[in-house]
């Protein structure tokens, strides 16, 4: 592939309801989308899932709009001739950190990459199978009456499992009225690194609910306390911000940090990160399954691919696109099955197709470099 142009969308798109977590509440979702063309007038697309603040990540729309400007793209300018995607980590990986930055680059020359071959991403990644299982992420609610009714309708709707975000004040009381209501249907918490050590006896009681594991309790860049608290209470610990590379990972299974791994491709740095981690999780027996940051059906696409891979063992946080979005930024748009599955596309790329006039109109800037 030679690169011959690239294009930045600043794009904000309104989600449906507010999404709230223990570190803020989304409503107007940010990110940028990169466009991708060579040579030949092939084009791919990708999308970097960063917020307007350095909440969940220190990475931003405008860290990743000026780490691009200065650093990324004049580096790629030198060097436009790619062999594989995978190959722009080594030609990047003079300058630390920026993994999501790093990763929409990626997720575009994949796109690009599986188009020219006229093959679907998925498959080009080694995926094992064409339908991937669903699961649903509810924000911090506050309402035990509202929660329950979130949840029976989207157990309605077929989703495969509930997750519900937590924090110190909302955590026990939640989960005994979903087991109430619900009884033994696969459910797990989300704490998005709001506890620390010394809440270690509301998880030992969360350890009676039969929960499938309880996510990321602890700091964002913890390993250590994390297996000491594995090590005191039965539920399985899955680790999501602590882990961004395949290092992190390989430390956390042999300190015993976690047991799972919500591995979400942009945090790590792109589908070739992800993979690694899920081989070598495999043969360590510690399974994963794909995370989202509220992408839209373009980095949706990405995270569908990743969910195909063998050591994906649980159901994802992969919702269809009608859950977050008024109007997607794609053609079809991502759908729920019956069984609670999501289909990966029999078609080149990320088997959907990019509306651009949508992402224009969503965009509050727009950049291009020409190579």
């Amino acid at each position: 592939m030679e690169l011959a142009k690239i294009v930045l969308y600043h794009v904000v798109v309104k989600l449906r309801e507010v999404f709230e977590t223990s570190f803020g509440r989304t409503i107007d979702r940010h990110c940028i989308i990169v466009r991708v063309e060579d040579t030949y007038g092939e084009i791919g697309w990708g999308e970097v899932p960063v917020d307007d603040a350095p909440l969940y990540s220190y990475e931003t729309v405008d860290t990743t709009l000026y780490i691009y400007k200065d650093f990324f793209i004049p580096t790629l300018s030198k060097e436009r001739v790619i062999e594989s995607p995978s190959d722009v980590q080594s030609k990047l990986s003079i300058f630390r950190g920026y993994r999501m930055a790093k990763a929409g680059l990626e997720f575009a020359l994949w796109d690009l990459y599986s188009r020219s071959l006229r093959k679907p991403l998925y498959k080009v990644l080694g995926g094992i199978r064409d339908r991937v299982e669903s699961g649903i992420s509810i924000g911090v609610i506050g309402d035990l009456s509202a929660l329950i009714k979130a949840v029976d309708k989207y157990l309605e709707r077929g989703y495969r499992r509930v997750k519900i975000k937590v924090k110190p004040g909302w955590d026990l009381e939640p989960v005994k009225a979903i087991r109430r209501a619900f009884g033994e249907i696969p459910l797990m918490i989300d704490a998005n690194a709001s506890y620390n050590i010394s809440y270690v006896n509301t998880f030992k009681e969360l350890d009676e609910y039969k929960l499938l594991m309880i996510e990321q309790p602890l700091h964002y860049d913890d390993l250590y306390e994390h297996s000491v608290l594995q090590s005191r209470i039965k539920t399985p610990i899955c680790l999501d911000e602590s882990i961004k590379s395949l290092s992190d990972a390989l430390t956390g299974a042999k300190i015993g940090a976690m047991r799972v791994i919500n591995v979400k491709p942009a945090r790590v740095g792109g589908l070739h990160e992800a993979k690694l981690i899920n081989d070598y999780m495999k043969d360590l027996n510690v399974p994963i399954w794909i995370g989202g940051m509220l992408e839209t059906g373009i980095g949706r696409g990405f995270q569908v691919a990743a969910a195909t891979l063998d050591n994906v063992k649980y159901p994802n946080d992969i919702s269809e696109s009608s859950r977050y979005y008024e109007e997607e930024l794609v053609e079809p748009p991502w759908s729920l099955n019956s069984d609670g599955t999501i289909t990966a596309l029999n078609k080149p790329g990320i088997g959907v197709d990019v509306i651009e006039e949508r992402v224009i109109k969503y965009s509050r800037k727009i950049i291009e470099f020409k190579l």
